[in-house]
């Protein structure tokens, strides 16, 4: 084949490989060290994957299709049941089948006038998450690449109302705690605001926001003729899970004028279940919230979502013309246009995968698999409160379980780290799970934390009797 149109039996045939290979893998992920081939991988293994770029096609797709999947296993296997390391996704396959039918038809959905239905469809879903979040029918939002440019586009909305576009920022501050994600401080200097005017809340010994610190800040703030004008919360940290006080921050925001954002890029989807709704009270109260489906809704990589309590102002933030434009001016009547809502004028229809899997699942399958997690964790912590070895650092806030060897008497600070780190390797190397850890702030300073994560799709309780088995052996209990 030398031409950029394969023919039907071609293309039939690279589907019926592709099905057959895919679905195998997908059925043997149970059966697949948690760590995948990372674990044990050396950078020859790597170097010697990579295959030149041909001038004329490379014959065999068979053989093409092997190749990229070894690639798949010189990973983390993160699709697996056993993977609790970071924030889980899983991958939905029905959002396969939508890319797949998304990709090949390949229409143009960043303004609505070029495919109208479909950006009906993902109107709808964004109108449909917004009432999950207790919005009204002024709020809108947008489906990104992931959190990180969801709240990118929340900083900017907040600091075009709060603020104007003259440009001088130098005064303005920016309130979030010490357990937020990196890419609150990236966004806020990428819109254009010094880093240094971030200011970092204290937390209370559950690493949560405190609200009377954070109004002493904003009362000393403005005495000094500073623009406080966002407060970033978290609806779910990635360390712990912690869950500031959103109503309480809210009320704050409200009596000081500020634009309350929450960061739930990992717990915000809790909010689509009665116990998740009722441990985020107070996110219907948020000017803006951030959420990804590729963790709490199993889908893919690369889909975020952005949801804004009153639309107008996430689309006076972001809306801009130009001539080129002006054959789809026209738009009375038609479902908004996604780049009137964020940065990207060419995007991805991330909209049909979540349609898509909606559609054919339910969304009561959702919210029944998102309690399986919650209860999950509290069957985790409730094994690691057990072994007298070990301690819980915290009780579950979402479904994040953080846990560590007790530390011995007069253990150094970086011995007991050492000691928590060698215990999580421990762990992995047993191949069932696949476990993560990070640092959380200690009077003495930061100690290393093993931080399992329970979310995907495909854990369930006989992975949690596994990891408490690993664990237990791990700990020598």
């Amino acid at each position: 084949m030398t031409s950029l149109e394969p023919t039907r039996p071609e293309v039939e045939a690279w589907l019926d490989a592709v099905s057959r290979q895919v679905l195998d893998h997908i059925e043997r992920l149970a059966e697949i060290p948690s760590v995948g081939a990372a674990g044990g991988m050396v950078l020859g293994d790597v170097s010697s994957h990579s295959l030149p770029i041909p001038e004329t096609p490379t014959r065999g797709f068979d053989a093409l299709l092997k190749h990229v999947m070894r690639a798949a296993e010189l990973s983390i296997n993160a699709a697996g049941p056993g993977y609790l390391a970071y924030i889980p996704g899983g991958g939905l396959l029905t959002a396969g089948v939508a890319d797949l039918i998304a990709n090949w038809v390949n229409r143009y959905t960043g303004v609505n006038a070029a495919a109208p239905a479909f950006c009906r469809l993902e109107a709808d879903v964004i109108a449909w998450l917004a009432t999950q979040f207790g919005y009204g029918p002024s709020a809108r939002g947008l489906l990104t690449s992931g959190g990180s440019l969801a709240n990118f586009s929340a900083i900017v909305a907040a600091r075009h109302r709060k603020l104007g576009s003259d440009g001088d920022y130098r005064d303005a501050r920016v309130y979030t705690s010490t357990q937020a994600h990196h890419s609150v401080a990236k966004s806020v200097s990428l819109a254009g605001i010094p880093a240094k005017n971030v200011v970092a809340v204290p937390t209370d010994d559950r690493l949560r926001l405190r609200p009377d610190a954070f109004e002493d800040m904003l009362v000393r703030d403005a005495g000094a003729r500073l623009r406080p004008f966002l407060l970033v919360s978290a609806a779910g940290t990635t360390n712990t899970g912690a869950v500031d006080p959103l109503a309480a921050l809210s009320d704050v925001c409200e009596r000081h004028g500020v634009w309350h954002h929450v960061d739930g890029a990992y717990g915000g989807a809790f909010a689509l279940c009665e116990t998740g709704r009722a441990r985020l009270q107070g996110i219907d109260r948020a000017d803006s919230v951030t959420f990804d489906p590729h963790k709490g809704m199993f889908l893919p990589y690369g889909t975020g979502c952005l949801l804004v309590r009153d639309g107008d102002a996430l689309r006076a933030a972001h809306r801009a013309d130009a001539p080129y434009l002006q054959d789809f001016r026209d738009d009375a009547g038609l479902p908004p246009s996604p780049t009137e809502y964020g940065p990207e004028l060419s995007r991805d229809f991330r909209g049909l995968r979540v349609w898509l899997s909606l559609q054919l699942h339910g969304a009561a399958a959702f919210r029944a698999a998102l309690e399986e997690k919650l209860q999950l964790a509290q069957t985790l912590a409730a094994a690691i409160r057990a072994l007298p070895s070990l301690e819980l650092v915290d009780e579950p806030q979402l479904s994040v379980v953080p846990f560590r060897p007790r530390r011995r008497e007069n253990e150094p600070l970086e011995a007991w780290s050492a000691r928590t780190a060698a215990l999580c390797k421990a762990i992995n190397e047993r191949g069932n799970v696949y476990m993560s850890t990070t640092r959380l702030p200690h009077p003495e300073g930061d100690v290393v934390t093993v931080r399992p994560c329970v979310l995907s799709f495909r854990t369930h309780t006989e992975q949690i009797a596994m990891a408490i088995d690993d664990i237990t052996a791990a700990a020598g209990c």
